[in-house]
């Protein structure tokens, strides 16, 4: 590991969480003059997911920074002008174009994979190639078929073969159509000045490492390597190049590094109240959200139902700067059901009913359920009723 230099600041933990809301878009007032497209690129990407509850995932981080930002608006916003691409970064990301260039290093290394889950018949990656060069952009089902007859992961060789030309960055995935991925070649996808691989890895990573300690403003080591999925010595090798300051924050017991602009001005502004994704970088990792928050949070759509504790998709209530509870949402017709409700106690009643009020709203809902039987607090669920009201 790397040696830490001297600390250039001192913060305290109330200090550190108020940096890292601004940088991440709840601290202040948005950017609405550049909308989705202004969130996703001082985030520096958007993970997908395949849950769709209230909204699917990217359409919820917007939204939780913005308001009722319409969903047709969301998607345009990603997929049309060129502006995004989808590539592998904290998981599958929607990110902006012009990092393309800072991902040459992992389209090298997968280039150099000697080897994979699934083999490719002879011919079926330029067959791929071929078609979508003569067709136009495609699904996998257009290009010959996801899969074969097996089990999920039995995919077919156009899907072996696509997905691979997809990791090599010769395709690339321009937009999703009924959550399908759509591909097409990168020479036509991406724009010229910025098709190529001509920074080295460590170019790579020293940019990805800065935008990743811009946008969660201060973190720890494991913080902003994960941010993008690099290697804990891959930060070590260029965190001083990067620009990163060296920090310590009262209670982590890390050394940390910060954005110097971060560090500049003091945190100021309104804190948005809304729910938040269990997606979103805000809160995605766990342990920085404990350290932060104080507030221990696990997604268990995929537990055992008997095992879960707060739900499916239980979307923590983010208020004044501090996470006061959680929701497990569902729609009903017109109805937002809060099937689970967790309540950090009677203060934390009208935030969550204004998160609940206005995420309804924006999903077409015109009214909130709440089921008080499952709630912590079911003594409050009058009250939180007349809230809603």
């Amino acid at each position: 590991m790397t040696t830490v230099p001297r600390p250039a600041a001192e913060l305290s933990a109330d200090e550190a969480r108020r940096i890292a809301l601004r940088a991440q878009g709840f601290l202040g007032a948005p950017d609405r003059r550049a909308g989705v497209r202004g969130v996703l690129r001082a985030l520096g990407q958007v993970q997908l997911d395949t849950i769709s509850v209230l909204a699917r995932s990217h359409e919820l981080i917007p939204y939780a920074r913005l308001g009722a930002v319409g969903r047709t608006t969301v998607e345009d916003a990603y997929w049309t002008e060129a502006h995004a691409f989808e590539y592998w970064s904290h998981a599958a990301c929607v990110l902006p174009v012009e990092e393309w260039p800072h991902f040459a290093f992992r389209r090298r290394a997968y280039r150099g994979r000697p080897q994979w889950h699934h083999d490719l018949s002879a011919g079926a990656y330029d067959k791929v190639i071929d078609q979508l060069r003569t067709e136009g952009p495609q699904t996998a089902t257009e290009l010959g078929g996801a899969k074969n007859k097996g089990e999920w992961w039995d995919w077919s060789d156009a899907k072996i073969a696509v997905e691979r030309a997809l990791m090599y960055g010769e395709v690339v995935v321009v937009e999703r159509r009924g959550w399908k991925r759509v591909y097409d070649l990168a020479e036509r996808a991406i724009p010229d000045a910025l098709l190529h691989d001509d920074l080295d890895d460590t170019e790579c990573v020293r940019r990805l490492v800065r935008q990743a300690g811009e946008a969660l403003g201060v973190g720890t080591r494991a913080d902003i390597a994960d941010y993008h999925r690099i290697k804990g010595e891959q930060f070590d090798a260029v965190v001083e190049a990067a620009g990163l300051v060296p920090v310590t924050v009262a209670g982590w017991g890390k050394p940390a590094w910060a954005d110097p602009a971060a560090l500049a001005s003091e945190p100021r502004g309104r804190h948005r109240t809304t729910l938040l994704s269990p997606f979103d970088s805000l809160i995605w990792e766990r342990a920085r959200t404990e350290r932060i928050f104080g507030f221990t949070h696990r997604l268990e759509a995929y537990v055992p139902k008997p095992k879960r504790v707060h739900g499916y998709f239980a979307m923590p209530v983010l208020a004044g700067g501090r996470l006061v509870g959680r929701v497990d949402p569902a729609r009903e017709g017109r109805t937002l059901v809060a099937r689970q409700v967790t309540l950090d106690g009677p203060r934390a009643v009208p935030a969550v009913a204004t998160a609940l009020r206005e995420a309804a709203a924006w999903v077409g809902c015109d009214a909130v359920s709440v089921v008080p039987e499952r709630m912590n607090h079911p003594e409050l669920a009058p009250e939180l009723v007349r809230a809603l009201a």
